[in-house]
Parts: structure tokens; sequence; C-alpha cells
């Protein structure tokens, strides 16, 4: 789950939906059986103890970023910020402030949701196969997903860069709805389509550009029938594993491995834990993913940076042809249809603002950013949680921003 950077925040009746849109939005204006975990290295992986806050006494770099995130904490009143930061892959601060639960200090090595997170495996691993002449990025989908409306249309381009035209089930009332009275609900990719498969397209695929989760539930049941690799074996190969990121895992079932940041959120007008909340709504099963910050740290310098990819490759996933594209027409609003502009679009499975790269997920009282600006060689961590006292909206993009401004000021990462 994304959400939207420059456009003004959706309100609704629902506070799940507020939820809901910060994640599914900033990609819009940016311009998003049980089984064993398959990311995770298994027992004899790299420990989660390996992720400990940074020795003490800290240097100057360090003691800044973390005044500057004890303020924030403060301020929005979180119940707790997990952070690493590093340039050049060198560490400058990993901490925890604040309480997983009443009375259990956060820690870095608790893990958390990553939801979107996991798009941008998805692209880096789709511009891999395209690099070695397995599919091309404009090949339509209807040999793979045949029963899929406009398949002969639809491409793996459009699925990935979200410029099919179809609806968002995350912003469909009828889906809120249920959402929100069900928060435990385990949901199945047909169930969670046939939300925008019942409104007509925005537009014509192709011309123009609106944020869907629909897009990456399709394009992950392109990809396993593309390899005939299940999607958590194969982000695992292309992706998790090269990068070291042993602690990011698929889970098949709400289940998060310990030790657990919980969360919390008032989204149903009553504060309360959500931390097993089902998130199998988030994306296609085998792509719903925790993590810790360290991990996320090291996922945001291997995507940011293409590590993974060609030059050409790397090129494609900041700017695979969205930029110019988002407009407002008769059929679909500029809520909507939102401007994809040099300075913030989406890219393939990434976002990008003023040269930053980075995903953004904030949901069901988790609210994280992972974020790399390449000229400056810079990672920046960031997961947050509530009280009932913290405003709508990621606070875990407000940290990294403010934490941003400080060690790259003339490089503002200006979601909003």
């Amino acid at each position: 789950m994304t959400r939207t950077p420059s456009s003004p925040r959706s309100r609704t009746r629902s506070g799940t939906c507020k939820a809901l849109l910060c994640a599914a939005l900033l990609a819009v204006t940016v311009q998003t059986t049980a089984a064993a975990p398959a990311f995770a290295g298994g027992p004899g992986s790299r420990d989660a103890r390996d992720c400990v806050r940074t020795e003490r006494p800290l240097d100057g770099q360090a003691r800044k970023v973390l005044d500057i995130t004890r303020k924030a904490k403060a301020e929005f009143h979180l119940n707790s910020v997990e952070l690493k930061v590093t340039r050049d892959g060198n560490e400058i601060l990993t901490d925890a402030l604040g309480e997983s639960m009443t009375g259990v200090p956060a820690q870095p090595d608790m893990h958390f949701r990553a939801g979107s997170v996991a798009f941008s495996y998805v692209g880096t691993a789709l511009l891999q196969l395209v690099a070695e002449g397995r599919v091309r990025l404009d090949d339509t989908v209807e040999r793979w997903l045949p029963g899929v409306p406009k398949a002969n249309k639809i491409t793996l381009r459009m699925l990935a860069t979200n410029t099919t035209g179809l609806h968002d089930y995350v912003t469909d009332p009828a889906f809120l709805a249920e959402l929100e009275a069900h928060p435990f609900r385990h949901w199945t990719p047909q169930q969670l389509l046939a939300y925008p498969y019942s409104h007509p397209f925005w537009y014509e695929p192709g011309t123009n550009w609106s944020y869907s989760h629909a897009n990456y539930l399709l394009l992950i049941q392109a990809l396993e029938k593309i390899t005939g690799t299940r999607i958590d074996k194969f982000l695992k190969e292309r992706v998790t594993g090269p990068l070291g990121l042993d602690n990011t895992r698929n889970n098949f079932t709400p289940d998060i491995p310990r030790p657990v940041l919980h969360a919390f959120t008032a989204d149903r007008g009553l504060y309360e834990e959500s931390t097993f909340w089902n998130p199998s709504w988030t994306t296609a099963p085998g792509a719903v993913i925790t993590t810790h910050v360290c991990d996320l740290a090291r996922s945001a310098e291997g995507i940011g940076s293409g590590e993974l990819l060609s030059h050409r490759s790397y090129r494609t996933l900041l700017n695979p042809g969205t930029v110019g594209l988002g407009h407002a027409t008769a059929t679909c609003p500029a809520t909507v249809c939102l401007e994809q502009t040099e300075a913030k679009h989406f890219g393939l499975g990434v976002i990008v603002v003023n040269g930053w790269v980075l995903q953004n997920p904030s949901f069901s009282g988790y609210a994280a950013i992972q974020a790399y600006l390449p000229s400056d060689r810079l990672a920046i961590a960031v997961n947050a949680t509530k009280t009932k006292d913290t405003p709508d909206g990621n606070m875990a993009e407000v940290v990294a921003e403010r934490i941003a401004a400080a060690l790259a000021p003339r490089t503002p990462l200006a979601i909003d």
C-alpha cells in the first residue's frame, strides 16, 4: 500500500478508508494453506538480533538524526519509531524509540508489515526478466491472464506502472465497508478483483495514469505464469536473497515473525490493536511481507541504487514512461487521474520524488518508508506506530522528510 504525495488527502466517512488511502495514494499523485515464510533465509540465516541500536557515544550526525526523531515522536504522539540511516552503506544511526506494547520497549529488530515495499521487488524482478529476453514490457497479458477485461490491450508495463485504467478496490466504498466490518477476513485475489471489474475502466489502457492495487494483483499472477514459480520463491531468488534481506519474509497467514512490533489504530472509531488484522487484501498471496528496519534500509539502498539491474533497466525503473501522464478527463476525475511529473512520479514499482527513490506503506496502524537518494548514496528507513492522538497520514514519511532535510538539504524529500 502506498500513499499519494501531493494530492489532497481523501476524506471519507470510513476511518478505514483514510488508512487505506494513506497507503494507496502516494503513488497516485507522485507522482502505493499456511506455509513456511519463503522470503526468510530460514533458521540458519542472519539473525534479527544483528539489527541493534548504534553504539554510544553517538557522533554529531547520529545525534542530530536522533534529536530530529525524538522531537517528531513527541510532536505527533507516536507510540514508536524505528529507524536506520546509512550513507555509502555505512551506518549513521540505528535506533528504536517508544513502545511496542505497554511496558514493552520498541527494538530495532522487531518485525512489522511492509506492504507496498513488495511492489518494488516485483518491479525489479520483472525488469530482470525483460533484460534476459524472457518477456517484453509491452507484451499484452492475454496469453497469461485471458480472463482479464481488455487483456489484449493491457501490457506488463501498464500493470507495473498503473496505467491500465482499472479501478482501485481500496477506494471502493463497498470494499471499504466490508473491510472495516471484518478486519480479520481472508481475501482471495478473485474476491478483490471483483470490485474493479464491476466498474468501467477510467480510460483506455495506456492513455492515462491512476493508482490501483488491482494492477499488482494481476502482475504477480502473470509473473507466476511466466516463470512457473510461486511469487514468494521467485522474489527470494531474484531480489530478497541477493540483497541479503534475511528478515524480509512473505507470510501466508496474518502471523508476524517474532519479535513483533505491535500496531494500534483508531480507524474503526475505537483505538484498538490491529497487529494481526488480516493483510491478505493488500496484494497477491506470496507477496504479503514483513520486515525489520535494518532490512528496510538495505532494501532502500539495493532497490534505490538499481544494484540488481543493468543501467538501462535502472533507467526504466525510474521512468518507464509515466512522466507526462496523468490528467483529468470527462470519465476520470482529477482526484484519480493524477499528474506525473519529472519531480514526482510513479516508476516501475517505485516512487520518485526529487530524485529520491522510495516506497511508503501505510495501513492498519503501521506506517513506514524506505527512501534512497542516489546522488548522495543516502538511505533512510523509518517505521512508526500510532497512539490515539497521532494525526492522520504516514508519520514515518514526516520523520524521514526531516532527516533528509538535515542530511541532504539541497534535495528535499518533499512527498506532500
